[in-house]
């Protein structure tokens, strides 16, 4: 078996996520506090009691999900004596989750991490006020029919497919009127369903340029290692492990398509068999079998998951 280690984004995060790991292992607890201190933010307790429509806020969401990504990592090592250079080959995440392989990987300390992310996603909500901006998910068109829909429906305005998730699983980004119109013009082409996600502002599309911008600054002030193992990047479904084509592709991350159905083949390609979803939720590991049923995905979120994961190896 070959293995990537993939990490989530945005929308797996949920109130009492880590909590747990917390409860559990005292390197977990580690973590978070690690990740607290960074953060001058009791984002900890966020994470276990919410209320949810903070912990939903991107600049919130961001440093969660790479909280609970990184506790779990963390974890396998402590635990079962599992190091990433050992017993993976390639790394990937999915949007911020690109963050999280990177820190897991050792290409970012872990209270960077933090600190990146929380200034991300506050790049990101001010890119664009509220209202402007709006994304769509696309189910039952290629990518190439979305990317057609998307270019029919901008008429002078911003709308590009922005996640290329899976077979038939698309999601577009712009301004309101033009992804409104993406979504009807969809329903004609044959989509099965096309619907507004419930997100604050339109990622991955170049109305994020501001934040773009943003993370160019950031990132040029962090230190960077090569990951320990390279990781697969979002915009180019390749692998890398020079920390300055990383921070490059990072900032074109913000205003990129995540391709992430490419990445997945590209694994597969690599030689890859298994996906191993570290962190929060399932989502990235329901996307496997979509994408291709020959490869194997497998969650590790809680303690029981660790202990059946280290089982395996």
């Amino acid at each position: 078996m070959t293995r990537a280690l993939v990490f989530p984004g945005q929308g797996s995060q949920a109130v009492g996520m880590g909590k747990e790991l917390a409860d559990a292992f005292p390197v977990a607890r580690e973590v978070f506090q690690e990740i607290d201190d960074a953060l001058s933010q009791k984002l900890s307790a966020l994470m276990f009691e919410g209320p949810e429509n903070e912990l939903t806020l991107t600049e919130n969401a961001q440093p969660a999900l790479m909280a609970v990504s990184l506790a779990v990592t963390r974890v396998l090592e402590n635990e079962g004596g599992f190091t990433l250079t050992d017993k993976c080959d390639l790394v990937a995440g999915h949007s911020l989750g690109e963050y999280s392989a990177l820190a897991a990987a050792g290409t970012f300390a872990v209270a960077d991490t933090a600190r990146l992310l929380k200034i991300r996603g506050q790049a990101m909500q001010a890119a664009v006020p509220v209202g402007v901006g709006a994304m769509a998910a696309l189910l039952g068109l290629d990518f190439a029919d979305a990317v057609g829909v998307a270019e029919e429906a901008a008429q002078g305005e911003v709308c590009t497919a922005a996640n290329d998730n899976a077979n038939g699983q698309v999601v577009v980004s712009g301004h309101k009127a033009a992804v409104e119109r993406a979504i009807e013009i969809a329903k004609e082409k044959g989509a099965k369903r096309a619907v507004l996600l419930p997100v604050s502002a339109p990622f991955h599309c170049s109305l994020m340029q501001p934040a773009a911008d943003r993370m160019a600054e950031a990132l040029a002030e962090v230190a960077m290692n090569a990951p320990g193992k390279p990781v697969v990047a979002n915009v180019t479904a390749e692998k890398t492990d020079n920390p300055e084509t990383i921070r490059k592709l990072l900032v074109e991350q913000v205003c990129g398509t995540v391709r992430w159905r490419e990445s997945v083949l590209y694994m597969k390609a690599q030689g890859i068999t298994d996906l191993v979803e570290i962190g929060a939720g399932k989502v990235l590991t329901g996307m496997v079998r979509r994408i291709d049923r020959d490869l194997t995905g497998t969650s590790v979120n809680g303690p029981a998951d660790i202990e059946a994961f280290l089982g395996t190896l």
